[in-house]
């Protein structure tokens, strides 16, 4: 009786582990990184509003859907800004088209500075997508 106690003691004991060596690469999130940076020699005024967006763009006619947002404010410090976005794959459908953009707004909230070209992000199976350098363009 004790040898059988002690045999369904071990294996309750390495459940966890085996059920963490099943873990597929689809369920282990992903993290998503980079930076932006400008061209222009203008310094962001202290207040400046920084947001990294990933989003799913695969709808034409319809607004994109934001999958991570990471937001912070320029707190007296310039170009450029790194980020990290930690995104669970497992609601990510392979079908659909994901982006990165990033924006930069006043305290009053009035863009400065937005991403315009569209910067892909394909989740391939890899743990870290390194984006590299987002370059952001001046509005009017």
């Amino acid at each position: 009786m004790v040898r059988i106690t002690r045999i369904l003691a071990v294996g309750m004991a390495a459940a966890p582990v085996l059920a963490a060596c099943a873990t597929t690469p689809a369920e282990q999130p992903v993290s998503v990184t980079g930076s932006i940076a400008y061209r222009e020699r203008i310094a962001l005024p202290p207040t400046a509003q920084v947001e990294i967006t990933l989003a799913d763009v695969s709808l034409m006619d319809a607004p994109s859907k934001t999958i991570a947002r990471q937001s912070f404010t320029a707190d007296g410090r310039q170009v450029p800004f790194a980020f990290t976005m930690t995104v669970d794959q497992r609601p990510l459908d392979p079908r659909h088209s994901y982006a990165v953009s990033a924006r930069i707004t006043d305290a009053a909230g009035n863009l400065m500075f937005i991403t315009d070209t569209r910067n892909s992000v394909a989740f391939d199976g890899r743990r870290t997508i390194d984006m590299g350098m987002l370059t952001l363009v001046k509005t009017n």
